[in-house]
């Protein structure tokens, strides 16, 4: 490998690493297989031959996803479930088999809820609403991911909104497509440590609260800005979007253990506060559904 293509590489990883991990954590709904998912892309981006690569993000898009797909089949084999093998042929029905409500997303409408999208959804249907409902790729762009055809991956995520509709219970939220947009801006702003980008998501007077420091508020942008990069843009810490109780919100993982949850009040693409939430009574229901043990979450340490 040469020294230029090292360094595209590396600027690969840092523009697209926290995106990547982002899609793939929705795709897993676990942390540790999400990083190792997107690691292994990063490696086959490096083997790949030098200039045969136009959109590396797209690329990456691409392998990622194919890399989450294959292990949810084989977490699927191994949990014996025959009807997802079946789905997993992709097999196109034809035009006269899509339904039009399939034209329409869930932009006004998305609840990733964790345990939805790894017990009610098939792999394929998994994979490709992700792709399509919550990171607005094309069907035609997801048909190449999958190794399919673009009816064939309408039909998948028809019948994957159709599944969590059935399972949304009536309290749920949902997560706007403009929560999203602002909840990844704020994400990649962290991971990088970039104030001035993590300024342009957040309101003028926005507040900023720690739970475990109760009567303590943070005003203004400039003051919320820095002390959110001060925890938690840190090296080492992973943030990924998961919509909680039906808002917007950002879990914080270091070393694979979830160690807070930044929730998210957003107005007109701005973020007007943030309440973070460290102490471990409050993340360990969250952490066990998360398929974790309670007691390996870190201590109150902010």
């Amino acid at each position: 490998m040469t020294p230029s293509q090292h360094d595209q590489v590396s600027d690969a990883w840092r523009a697209h690493r926290a995106y990547l991990v982002d899609l793939a954590f929705r795709m897993l709904g676990d942390i540790g297989a999400a990083e190792d998912m997107v690691q292994e892309a990063f490696f086959r981006l490096l083997q790949a031959p030098v200039g045969e690569i136009n959109d590396e993000r797209g690329w990456l898009v691409v392998v990622t996803s194919r890399l989450c797909l294959d292990h949810i089949k084989s977490a699927s084999s191994r949990h014996e479930r025959p009807h997802d093998m079946a789905e997993q042929q992709f097999g196109d029905r034809g035009s006269s088999f899509i339904d039009p409500a399939d034209r329409v997303t869930l932009d006004d409408e998305v609840r990733l809820a964790m345990l939805i999208l790894l017990e009610r959804l098939s792999p394929a249907e998994r994979v490709v609403f992700v792709l399509h409902d919550i990171f607005q790729v094309p069907y035609d762009a997801i048909a190449t991911t999958v190794g399919s055809r673009a009816p064939a991956c309408r039909q998948l995520a028809h019948r994957a909104r159709r599944k969590i509709g059935e399972s949304r219970v009536s309290s749920g939220g949902v997560e706007p497509a403009q929560h999203h947009v602002v909840t990844s801006a704020f994400i990649e702003a962290c991971s990088n440590g970039d104030l001035d980008a993590l300024l342009e998501v957040l309101d003028p007077d926005v507040s900023g609260e720690i739970d475990a420091r109760r009567g303590l508020v943070e005003v203004g942008a400039d003051r919320v800005g820095r002390n959110i990069l001060h925890f938690w843009g840190q090296p080492g810490t992973v943030l990924v979007a998961q919509p909680v109780c039906g808002q917007p919100a950002v879990l914080a993982f270091a070393k694979r253990r979830l160690v807070g949850v930044l929730a998210l009040s957003i107005e007109h693409c701005r973020i007007t506060k943030i309440h973070v939430l460290v102490r471990s009574s409050t993340l360990a229901p969250l952490r066990a559904e998360l398929g974790g043990a309670p007691e390996l979450i870190e201590g109150d340490s902010q």
